[in-house]
């Protein structure tokens, strides 16, 4: 009878839900940030849209969050806007879809295409994101088509030597390989994507080594 109640004071006790954070960016990665606030530093999954817009370790930050619980995790996945942590939502509503896919999903294409690719039934854009197989693009574009009215507005050449990689591009050579590229194919993509200077910042740099891999 104990271990009865036990059991069931265990199951009754309430679960801390996490809905936003605010505090110092102190470590910053293309799929990770550390977030200290009172003192405690909160490890944070993010996708590569947030990545891009935060500003560099040190300075302020506010995530909105999704609190992420299991028996054997608790898990944070952060969000700079309100519409990349709806569409993240909508996405795990998705069967067969889990958080970390999600987030790969919200990563694989920027937030407007990927919203524009779901509700035009464009499932051959989905399958382009590493790890979406056809099936799960069909179901994403089946179960969410409908649902997103509130969402949204609407080259290669390869560099014959092996120069040095600098920071930035081993972020972006992080994100792909975060991803489930293979890492020697996300080096040669980082590296002809460089080449052709698609702009300044991690972002266009990550996003045309992404149409490479393609």
């Amino acid at each position: 009878m104990y271990n009865n109640l036990a059991a069931a004071g265990r199951e009754a006790r309430p679960t801390v839900m996490i809905a936003a954070l605010r505090g110092v960016l102190t470590e910053k990665h293309p799929n990770l940030v550390i977030v200290e606030a009172g003192g405690v530093g909160y490890a944070v999954t993010i996708p590569i849209s947030t990545f891009s817009a935060l500003p560099p370790p040190g300075a302020e930050v506010r995530l909105r969050i999704y609190t992420h619980v299991r028996e054997d995790a608790f898990s944070l996945y952060g969000f700079l806007t309100g519409e990349e942590k709806t569409l993240f939502e909508k996405l795990i509503g998705v069967s067969g879809i889990g958080p970390k896919l999600a987030v790969t999903v919200l990563s694989g294409l920027p937030v407007q295409e990927l919203i524009g690719s779901i509700r035009q039934g464009l499932a051959e854009q989905l399958v382009r994101i590493p790890g979406v197989g056809k099936k799960t693009a069909e179901r994403i574009v089946l179960e969410l088509r409908d649902k997103l009215e509130m969402l949204g507005a609407g080259e290669a050449a390869a560099a014959p030597q092996a120069t040095a990689l600098s920071a930035l591009d081993h972020d972006v050579l992080s994100a792909l390989v975060n991803l489930g590229c293979a890492r020697p194919t996300a080096e040669a993509a980082v590296r002809k994507a460089k080449a052709q200077k698609p702009g300044d910042g991690f972002e266009p740099l990550f996003r045309r080594a992404m149409e490479l891999i393609r």
